[in-house]
């Protein structure tokens, strides 16, 4: 059996470093400079050009990590949507310079929401149409130049709740995205279901992976080995999945060393 092949999260500087083990293999790559606020809302064109000129040659796919700082993809206030969907617009955009063919967001479901789904019955389905409306013109437009919207799980306890925004909008391109460690950490918080789970939940919707190691108490980004959870159960529930998603490395620091951690899940079997 073929290992899957592992991608990486970078911003500009990582790419120079592990330049030669991304382009060997034709390791996928996830650009993140362009979540920071005063980035996405500056002038992108002469990062745009860098990266354009490092990845010649780069034969992996690309995405983005698209913006998040303050936008409530639910948010049902009109005048603060038209910003979220302006600076997801500005993401797409940059998307398609850059031949990226997804870009995650993240999902705005809390514990709090699971907590009170019986209390204000009305809410879970308030927010699939607040998310459902926000997401129109970006979706329309990520259509357009054939990237999915990939949505994470940032403090989500409910694996299917993204299932469900899926379900409602209904649109070929936006998929489900699980951060194997945000899910550890609300399984050791909240006690929300374990990783696999949330794989399993997923189902064929899911289309990323944000591959990173934590200790169930905080967002670690560590490297997969350094904290719990259970890289084995993991990738066979990912062999498992009748979605073929994108696995991205997402650590936190020290990338220089990424080569040896993913020999290390090598030499046990698990990816390369």
């Amino acid at each position: 059996m073929t290992l899957p092949l592992l991608g990486v999260a970078i911003r500009r500087g990582d790419l120079d470093v592990l330049r030669d083990w991304i382009f060997g293999p034709g390791r996928a790559i996830e650009i993140q400079d362009f979540v920071m606020p005063e980035v996405i809302a500056g002038d992108c064109g002469p990062l745009i050009a860098s990266y354009r000129a490092a990845l010649d040659g780069h034969a992996g796919a690309r995405g983005i990590h698209g913006p998040f700082f303050g936008l409530d993809l639910s948010n049902p206030d009109p005048e603060i949507r038209a910003v979220i969907q302006a600076r997801l617009l500005k993401g797409l955009e940059i998307a398609e310079a850059l031949g990226a063919t997804h870009m995650v967001v993240h999902s705005p479901f809390t514990y709090w929401h699971l907590l009170n789904r019986r209390n204000y019955a009305e809410l879970h389905g308030q927010m699939l149409e607040a998310i459902a409306a926000c997401l129109a013109p970006v979706l329309a437009r990520a259509g357009d130049i054939g990237c999915d919207l990939m949505l994470e799980n940032i403090d989500d306890t409910d694996p299917g709740d993204r299932n469900d925004v899926v379900a409602r909008i209904g649109h070929p391109n936006l998929r489900v995205s699980i951060d194997t460690g945000h899910a550890q950490l609300a399984h050791g918080r909240y006690g929300a279901p374990p990783v696999v789970d949330f794989i399993a939940e997923a189902g064929a919707h899911l289309g990323h992976v944000h591959v990173q190691d934590a200790d169930g108490y905080a967002d670690r980004h560590w490297h997969p080995g350094e904290g719990c959870v259970p890289w084995a159960a993991v990738f066979a529930a990912l062999a498992r999945s009748p979605a073929a998603p994108r696995l991205i490395l997402e650590v936190r620091d020290r990338l220089e060393r990424l080569p040896a951690t993913v020999a290390a899940l090598e030499e046990r079997g698990l990816a390369r």
